[in-house]
């Protein structure tokens, strides 16, 4: 097998920023066609609700579904294959689980409220979303820890009621996709998936009721009808190729390096796997060991591909600089294989989730260390963050003044309603004076 090539590019280049955003762009052309199919699948599922997602369930699925209540898997099976996968996996499922909901358990927002000196009561109310859709892939693809990551923190938020949708091509289920929904406390399943079940959890049908948000990775219909539906319902995000940005010192093993590098660059050919470091030996060194190690690998054209055509090697004066450049791009997986992590973690502030020290391996992250594993990509951990207990709760504003609080404020709202000729606004706060 020949030897990769990979971009490689120097901090210390006139030319380095246009060649970094070079390297950053991902520009996904919109494909029209698509679109246009999904506005279709969406307008047919609002219109005929179930005999809509039964006709595109046996046409995209290859099923013979006559009645939507053949859609609906119970409670029953769910328990039934968690008792039926084998005691390694169903020991994996259960201690991902409850690092999980460990974790998200602190991150639960409380209601609050202050009294102020004449007597008013200004406060915030927290409370967890009705309903919560969850698309979860089928077919070949299994992604049991997407199911838990996703469904946990909505249990943990209160959320009243959380349906779950799942293709089952051909009527082929995956065990351990149901068996982490058994674990996760997920209320019901529709073996549905595609544009029409996006569109079913939007609007509702006579069997699958409505959402008030939609989260879960899905392909590119799913990902449309998700930007379709938004402002009908709440959606998590439109995520982006993984990614993967490593800042190494260069003292850590070379070929735990490449590994790592590999882990992101295996999902998909458009995959980002980056690593910056100020010593250029040390970038020559993984560079063999990737050459070395990738003809072992089961994914090994994809992981070529990827790292061929959206990997770099960065070589930066110091770690100061390589921070630098990491908030420059706003990573979704961030490793800081260095001596004092915590230190180089001060200087960053842009990434969706940081890996930190020599033994901390992304892939803890995306199953089973705790933290969800649903993150911002595409450089927009710049202002977004993680999935977590927080996306399925919401806030309300209370405001509750006394008499005395009334007359005041009363008067402060009356010149700012005449001020912009809004009369009815002042007179009813100038009744209360």
């Amino acid at each position: 097998m020949s030897e990769i090539t990979i971009t490689e590019l120097d901090a210390a280049s006139p030319d380095f920023t246009v060649q970094l955003q070079s390297l950053l762009a991902w520009n996904e052309t919109e494909d029209f066609d698509i679109h246009r199919q999904v506005r279709d699948i969406i307008a047919d599922v609002r219109s005929n609700g179930d005999k809509a997602v039964i006709a595109y369930t046996n046409r995209f699925d290859n099923r013979q579904v006559t009645s939507a209540t053949e859609l609906e898997l119970t409670q029953a099976s769910l328990k039934s294959a968690f008792a039926a996968i084998p005691a390694d996996q169903a020991a994996a499922l259960q201690t991902a689980a409850d690092r999980i909901r460990a974790y998200a358990e602190h991150q639960k927002l409380q209601s609050w409220d202050y009294t102020e000196a004449d007597g008013t009561v200004l406060g915030q109310k927290i409370t967890p979303l009705d309903r919560v859709g969850l698309y979860v892939p089928g077919g070949k693809a299994a992604y049991p820890s997407s199911v838990l990551m996703n469904a946990i923190p909505a249990k943990v938020a209160g959320v009243g009621e959380l349906i779950m949708v799942v293709p089952t091509p051909k009527g082929e289920s995956n065990q351990l996709v149901l068996a982490a929904a058994y674990l996760a406390g997920v209320d019901r399943i529709f073996t549905i998936g595609g544009a029409q079940a996006v569109a079913a959890l939007a609007y509702g049908t006579e069997t699958i009721p409505p959402v008030a948000k939609i989260v879960g990775p899905g392909n590119i219909y799913v990902a449309t009808a998700k930007k379709l539906v938004f402002g009908q319902v709440g959606i998590d995000m439109i995520a982006g190729p993984s990614e993967i940005l490593i800042i190494c010192d260069g003292k850590t093993n070379p070929d735990w390096i490449a590994m790592d590098l590999f882990s992101q660059a295996e999902h998909d050919e458009n995959a980002q796997a980056i690593l910056i470091s100020p010593d250029s030996d040390y970038l020559a060194a993984v560079k063999q060991s990737i050459n070395t190690l990738l003809p072992t690998m089961e994914r090994a054209g994809i992981i070529r591909t990827s790292l061929s055509n959206r990997g770099a090697f960065i070589k930066v004066n110091d770690l100061i600089q390589a921070a630098d450049v990491a908030n420059t791009i706003a990573p979704e997986h961030l490793e800081l294989s260095v001596e004092d992590p915590e230190a180089l973690s001060q200087h960053i502030r842009h990434a969706g989730a940081i890996f930190m020290g020599r033994y901390t391996a992304e892939a803890l992250g995306d199953y089973c260390a705790g933290p969800n594993h649903v993150l911002p990509t595409s450089s927009t951990a710049r202002y977004s963050s993680p999935l977590g207990v927080y996306d399925f709760q919401k806030r309300t504003s209370l405001i509750n003044c006394s008499q005395a609080g009334a007359k005041e404020l009363g008067k402060t709202a009356s010149v700012l309603a005449r001020g912009e000729s809004l009369t009815a606004h002042a007179r009813s706060a100038e009744y209360r004076i």
